[in-house]
């Protein structure tokens, strides 16, 4: 039988913490009145995102957007509100909380417990990255598959590790990130340097950049809350070229990075009028 599509006053009615937590994302603190949480629409180390647990209602004090459960489940993927009424209608842990009799690894981050960590190969991950104009073999350079439990549940998402070992994690549904947090480093020992603000831009500018790319070492900041920790790297190199997000946060951080290094170039016109380089990527012809 074909499952029953709720409508808008249902969904609108779900609890935003609730829905969070099926979407991968539980609060960093909470008291009787709200819920503070990383947010899911970027990488950031302090909480921005605040739920009022008597109005149930969210807010986004990085862009001070807000909304109900379907206004945060359209933001987070892009979609409709059909598409959402969908998405919320469907047990969002069906998909990817699993079952598994994995070996845990030694290594417990915080919430989440790391289970596995191998090549990417689950099909639903391989379906994102296609969904985002990635190949398959670039996301595998430079990523793994993650699983881990949270509460119980195994979860599984494209994994970036960063330098204390910690991963940014991935899929269609949400993003989130393992304790500690910090930025990666690609260190292939060239003289030229790369900074990117997130996993993604890493995975999409060797398209855009073709052969270019590969004749540099990488920064993944993974939040510009990062950017200064990064500066003293800069001095071991001869060209820094920054390709970071277009919008405030972005524009804030490539200043300092340009103040810091006279060899720093701003490299954003390669997806001049995007976010950044994978929605130029997703809009490439």
């Amino acid at each position: 039988m074909k499952k029953e599509i709720m409508n808008c006053e249902k969904a609108r009615s779900l609890c935003v913490v609730q829905t969070l937590a099926k979407l991968g994302h539980f609060p960093n603190r909470k008291t009787e009145k709200e819920a503070w949480f990383l947010s899911p629409f970027r990488s950031e180390t302090q909480a921005s995102f605040k739920v009022s647990l008597k109005k149930n209602y969210w807010i986004d004090f990085g862009t001070f957007e807000g909304g109900n459960a379907i206004d945060l489940v359209v933001k987070l993927n892009h979609c409709s509100v059909k598409e959402a009424l969908t998405i919320l209608s469907n047990d969002m842990r069906g998909a990817y909380a699993q079952q598994h009799s994995f070996l845990e690894l030694e290594k417990e981050t915080g919430k989440l417990v790391i289970l596995k960590v191998q090549d990417i190969q689950h099909q639903a991950l391989i379906n994102y990255l296609k969904a985002r104009k990635t190949p398959l073999q670039i996301a595998k350079r430079y990523c793994k598959e993650v699983w881990y439990r949270n509460n119980e549940k195994a979860f599984f998402a494209i994994g970036l590790n960063n330098q204390l070992n910690g991963w940014e994690l991935r899929n269609k549904y949400y993003k989130t990130s393992t304790a500690p947090k910090s930025y990666s480093y690609i260190n292939n020992g060239n003289e030229n340097l790369i900074i990117v603000e997130g996993m993604f831009d890493l995975l999409s500018l060797p398209i855009l950049l073709n052969k270019d790319f590969h004749e540099h070492d990488l920064i993944v900041l993974n939040s510009v809350a990062f950017v200064k920790r990064i500066a003293f790297l800069l001095k071991d190199y001869t060209a820094i070229k920054l390709y970071l997000d277009n919008d405030t946060s972005g524009n804030k951080a490539t200043e300092y990075l340009l103040n810091v290094s006279s060899i720093t170039v701003d490299c954003r016109d390669i997806y001049k009028g995007h976010k950044d380089a994978n929605e130029r990527l997703m809009l490439w012809d």
